[in-house]
């Protein structure tokens, strides 16, 4: 069994930072995809990026690309997303989850999930 538990969500200007961590506990394995998925009131869930357990292989939503970077310290089973040039369209609840694989970019391929932290944009 995994939990996911992730923080630094808050709100901030457009054009600001934020910085979401996600810590990982209970058994964990080498093959383990870690993935970021958003959600807005109204919308599905969407994709924004994911990267394997040893670091390599990172993943974007073409909306993220360049601005938000994904990365994974396994020594802390920690998987951060820092989040720059940050618009009002990424105003959403931000999830981390788990999976074994990598570049479906599927909800559906993620076994557990975190609670979700929110992040806020504002004009």
């Amino acid at each position: 069994q995994v939990q996911l538990v992730e923080s630094g969500g808050g709100l901030v200007q457009a054009g600001g930072s934020l910085s979401l961590s996600c810590a990982v506990s209970g058994r964990t394995f080498s093959n383990y995809v870690m993935g970021w998925f958003r959600q807005a009131p109204g919308k599905d869930r969407e994709f924004v990026a994911a990267v394997r357990w040893s670091g390599r292989s990172t993943d974007y939503t073409d909306s993220v690309k360049g601005r938000f970077t994904i990365s994974m310290d396994k020594s802390k089973n920690t998987v951060y997303l820092q989040m720059n040039s940050l618009k009002p369209e990424d105003t959403a609840v931000y999830y981390c989850a788990v999976g074994l694989i990598f570049g479906t970019r599927t909800p559906a391929n993620f076994d557990s999930w975190g609670q979700g932290t929110q992040v806020t944009v504002s004009s």
